[in-house]
């Protein structure tokens, strides 16, 4: 499964092992509703994953992970797949980066993070 609406750094990528331990503490062992919309190219299910907040454990799943790992500067939100969303999707994904990106937070602290998937091509060139 993927992350809809969001690229997360690769595991050896700067802040990828941090992005991968931010995803694990806010879905890992929680009950999670998806919504998932369609299949990638590798068969994998692309949904936007809620599940409730810290703050409220054990109410309703009103957090969408991936917004929140944008928000917090642990992945980048993937405009290229940005069709994919609803207006209201888009336009909250893309507010969250442009504030990470305004307050340096996570990877936005290096001078100039690569996005994963520029990343994986300079991999694929070499």
């Amino acid at each position: 499964m993927r992350l809809s609406g969001i690229d997360a750094p690769e595991k050896r990528q700067p802040f990828g092992e941090r992005s991968k331990r931010a995803m694990s503490d806010l879905v890992y062992m929680k009950e999670a509703d998806l919504d998932c919309r369609k299949t990638d190219r590798y068969g994998r299910s692309v949904c936007r994953v809620m599940v409730a907040p810290r703050s409220a454990p054990n109410g309703p799943r009103t957090l969408d992970a991936g917004l929140a790992m944008v928000t917090v500067g642990m992945a980048w939100w993937y405009r290229a797949y940005s069709k994919d969303q609803t207006s209201q999707e888009r336009g909250q994904y893309e507010f969250a980066q442009i504030e990470a990106k305004a307050k340096h937070v996570g990877l936005w602290r290096d001078a100039e993070p690569v996005p994963p998937w520029e990343w994986r091509r300079a991999l694929r060139e070499h």
